[in-house]
């Protein structure tokens, strides 16, 4: 029973975070709903054959006003002094909050603003502003840094994708950013590093310098796109692999072991504690889960590192303490902490859903498929990846469906081809790294074997890629199908979950 309950928070909460992003609810609203749930405890107390059903429903409205007000309270304020000055040269300085985002173009830069400087004053200001500079611009987390540009506010826009029928799918970009409490963009800026201790946390500095310098020795000892698919498998890098590659990545159904996924995270963490396991158990656990910590940080606090670090500490201490791990309640009570800290990812931040929905589809799907595959051989762990590609396919596919339209017809051969290559190619990456530091002119040939595993994961994804209808693309549709099409899939899983209870009294986790 404790699991209904359990169930019952974070779903209420869940829908109620997701109704009120696009409703404008409030406390009215949520006073309502609170009243209905003492309704129903009342009638639970007048017919005792439902009082446990009608506690539940009773917990699940409550938990559903407190998602509402959890999302009411988190909508940004924009400050009263740069609101004032919008479509303006302005002159701001802050702290830069979260690593620099390097792209082709330009450099990318999360300012906590926290002073507006004009020609014989200084304002006090407090908000959080998306810098947009030349990408030669030389700052880091933490820096003081002054920035002059013009103040705009972010604005939602059309994105695009090869094939496209030119509807176009339009994306919530204010709402992404407010995400990370930024309310304002300064296009076109000039930024200055100003003198002075850097105020960043000195974890996540530890961790971000770690990951630039492994970076920097991926690039002495390896050339581009084999660097920047060897930094994205190995630290989650942002940078590398250019436009046309990444969008081979995405049109074959690659592009989640690009990014550093759950997947990735847990070949680290498997490969620590195989390293450790001379020693007791407790120094396994505890290296384990520093590596978990150590890439959330690492890549900036994304959700998917976050969601995959956090259930990964769970199921460490589940084991260092003997207790069951259930991976679906993990994975519901890390969803609802980060909601509850964060509510704007549940709606707006497409890491954070595909991330979910993916782990959701490996834990309930991927069972199913691997039962249905007797055909495709256990040898290299092929049929456990190809009924995991399945399940985490279908589970993202009408989420991915109605963002981009693009559906990716060799997914399927696509990742059983590469995934097997990731474990060696993620070993061989971390060896070129060191050997790119510490080794110099030989570097390369300590990169060879690192080399070939990353050369042959980029042949695969364009190989596919080349192949005629690789990926069709769908026109644009409303959320409603979405919303219908995942009330079918819970539907089917249901059904199966009742029979295979009736046949011999289990079920999935």
């Amino acid at each position: 029973m404790a699991a209904h309950f359990l169930w019952a928070i974070v779903i209420g909460f869940l829908a109620g975070v997701l109704v009120r992003s696009f409703f404008l609810l409030g406390f009215a609203s949520a006073g309502f709903i609170t009243l209905l749930a003492l309704v129903t405890v009342l009638f639970a107390f007048i017919d005792d054959r439902k009082t446990r059903a009608l506690a539940v429903v009773a917990v699940a409205l409550v938990a559903f006003a407190c998602g509402v007000l959890r999302m009411d309270a988190a909508a940004l304020v924009g400050d009263p002094m740069l609101s004032a000055r919008l479509d303006s040269k302005v002159v701001i300085e802050g702290i830069i909050a979260d690593e620099p985002d390097v792209r082709e173009g330009s450099i990318r830069i999360s300012l906590r603003a926290d002073s507006l400087v004009a020609a014989t004053s200084t304002a006090r200001v407090d908000a959080g502003i998306l810098v947009v500079a030349p990408s030669h611009t030389d700052v880091v987390y933490g820096d003081r840094v002054r920035a002059t540009g013009t103040l705009r506010l972010p604005q939602a826009f059309l994105t695009a994708q090869a094939g496209d029928t030119g509807s176009g799918r339009e994306f919530n970009y204010p709402q992404y950013l407010a995400k990370d409490g930024i309310g304002y963009q300064l296009e076109f800026a000039s930024v200055e590093r100003i003198a002075g201790e850097n105020k960043g946390n000195i974890l996540k500095r530890a961790a971000i310098f770690v990951k630039q310098r492994f970076l920097d020795g991926l690039g002495r000892s390896l050339p581009e796109p084999q660097a920047g698919l060897g930094g994205g498998i190995t630290a989650g890098a942002k940078r590398g692999l250019g436009t046309e590659l990444n969008n081979d990545f995405k049109t074959v159904g690659l592009v989640h072991i690009v990014v550093l996924s759950g997947y990735n995270i847990t070949v680290v963490m498997d490969a620590v504690q195989h390293v450790l396991a001379f020693l007791p158990r407790a120094f396994g656990f505890a290296g384990s889960a520093s590596v978990a910590i150590f890439f959330a940080l690492m890549t900036g606090g994304a959700a998917s590192s976050v969601r995959a670090s956090a259930m990964a500490i769970i199921a460490i201490i589940g084991r260092a303490t003997g207790r069951i791990y259930i991976a679906s309640r993990a994975l519901g009570a890390v969803a609802f902490a980060m909601v509850l800290w964060n509510p704007f990812l549940l709606a707006f931040d497409p890491g954070f859903q595909l991330s979910a929905l993916a782990t959701l589809g490996l834990i309930w799907f991927t069972p199913l498929f691997a039962a249905r595959l007797p055909l495709i051989p256990e040898k290299f762990a092929l049929r456990e990846i190809a009924a995991s590609t399945l399940g985490t396919q279908l589970a993202v596919l009408p989420l991915l469906l109605y963002q981009n339209g693009q559906l990716p017809i060799f997914s399927l051969p696509a990742n059983m081809l590469a995934l097997i290559a990731v474990p060696a190619a993620m070993l061989f990456s971390a060896i070129a790294a060191v050997g790119g530091i510490v080794a110099g002119p030989l570097a390369p040939f300590i990169a060879l074997p690192a080399y070939v595993l990353l050369s042959y994961i980029v042949g695969v994804a364009e190989f596919f890629a080349s192949l005629p209808f690789a990926s069709s693309v769908l026109p644009a549709f409303s959320a409603w199908w979405m919303f219908i099409a995942y009330v079918a899939m819970a539907g089917v899983l249901i059904y199966h979950i009742q029979n295979e209870d009736g046949r011999d009294g289990t079920r999935p986790s």
